[in-house]
This record gives C-alpha cells, sequence and structure tokens, in this order.
C-alpha cells in the first residue's frame, strides 16, 4: 500500500527501515530493497533522506531516543523506596513502548560488523548503567556498591536479549518479586508490587 502519498513520508520510509533491520539485518536497509516493499519509486526517498547513511543515522536516533531515553527517564522516576525505583525500571523490560527488546538486539548484531554502531553501543551500555548507578546512589548506596548493583541488572536484561530468551508473561511476572530483592538487597512490598502488577494488566494474588 502506498502509504503517506506518493513519495511516502520520512516516518514511512523509517518505518520500513525499522521492519526491515528486526527482520533480517542491517543489509536489508536498502534504498531500492525499501523502495519495492513500499511501492515507491527510489527517488522518492530523496525527498526525505540525503542517501543511505541519512536513513540508518535516524534509525540510531530512534533507538538511542527510545531504549537509551527511557532506561533513564525510568530511574529518575517518582519513587519512595529503592525497591519501587527497581520497579520502575522493571517496566521498561515489560513494555515495548518504553523498550524495544527486538530493536536492542538488532542494533547489537548490527555493531559485530559496525565499529561505528558498537561504539553507539558502548556509549549506550555507559549511560545506562550510570544512570542505573546514580538511582542506588541515590537510595544511600555507596558508589561500588551501586557500580555493582547496576551492573547486575543491566547485564541480566542484555543477557535475556542477546540469548533470545523466550518466557511468557506470567512466569517473568512471578519472579519479579525476588528479582527485585536480588537487585535491591530488598523485598519490595506488597503495595508496590500490586501497582506494578496494575501496570501490566495483571491482577494480584
Amino acid at each position: 500500500m502506498n502509504s503517506g502519498g506518493w513519495r511516502g513520508s520520512a516516518d514511512v520510509w523509517l518505518t520500513a527501515a525499522y521492519d526491515a533491520l528486526l527482520e533480517t539485518g542491517v543489509e536489508s536497509v536498502k534504498i531500492q530493497l525499501l523502495a519495492k516493499k513500499l511501492n515507491l519509486s527510489r527517488t522518492s526517498f530523496y525527498w526525505f533522506f540525503k542517501d543511505r547513511q541519512a536513513l540508518l543515522d535516524a534509525l540510531i536516533s530512534l533507538w538511542r531516543e527510545k531504549n537509551t531515553g527511557n532506561v533513564i527517564k525510568q530511574t529518575t522516576a517518582y519513587a519512595e523506596t529503592v525497591t519501587e525505583a527497581m520497579l520502575n525500571v522493571t517496566d521498561c523490560w515489560l513494555n515495548d513502548d518504553l523498550f524495544d527488546s527486538q530493536f536492542e538486539f538488532a542494533v547489537r548484531s548490527w555493531a559485530l560488523q559496525s565499529p561505528e554502531i558498537l561504539q553507539e553501543i558502548q556509549n549506550a551500555d555507559h549511560e545506562r548503567l550510570s544512570a542505573l548507578s546514580r538511582m542506588f546512589v541515590k537510595f544511600g548506596h555507596s558508589e561500588q556498591q551501586a557500580d555493582v548493583r547496576a551492573r547486575t541488572i543491566y547485564l541480566v536484561q542484555i543477557g535475556y536479549i542477546s540469548m533470545q530468551t523466550q518466557e511468557d508473561l506470567e512466569t517473568r511476572l512471578k519472579r519479579i518479586p525476588e528479582y527485585v530483592e536480588v537487585f535491591t538487597g530488598q523485598p519490595p512490598a506488597k503495595r508496590e508490587i500490586d501497582r506494578f502488577l496494575a501496570r501490566h494488566q495483571t491482577t494480584p494474588e
């Protein structure tokens, strides 16, 4: 379907590039292939992007804004306790609108063949870990403790993504209270878990 008029739109081209990246990798993010998929002329692409590199840059900007931006945002969301703060961050791992795990996997796979994208990944890892560390320092942990707890949280989640772990939502939600206690050293209060489950449309037992 020819969406957005005979030239498409920047969002139409970017969405097609995103879909191609997730489906088959960065090698399929090519103007001619996207044009064919969208039923648009190849030349219409240049109304919105200077060249293929500009489209790839836009993909990375989208990934950076969504995944890194939302992790940092969730570490600073209102929380009265460190366990509530941890549950705010955990929202990222369960809500694709906050953190797109498939996008994350695709970009990390892309980084295996691109030093520039690898640098983007390393920068993102540093920013996310720093934000998690700051969250723990805010709740009274030493910088060393905060750093280790941040790494424990983050490396577990990246492990989930890198290993493409298949875990149904019910199973993962049942594990959340124990994860929170492992990550923070404290069990979450029942009211905190109840609010967390309500956000994910699950009735607490």
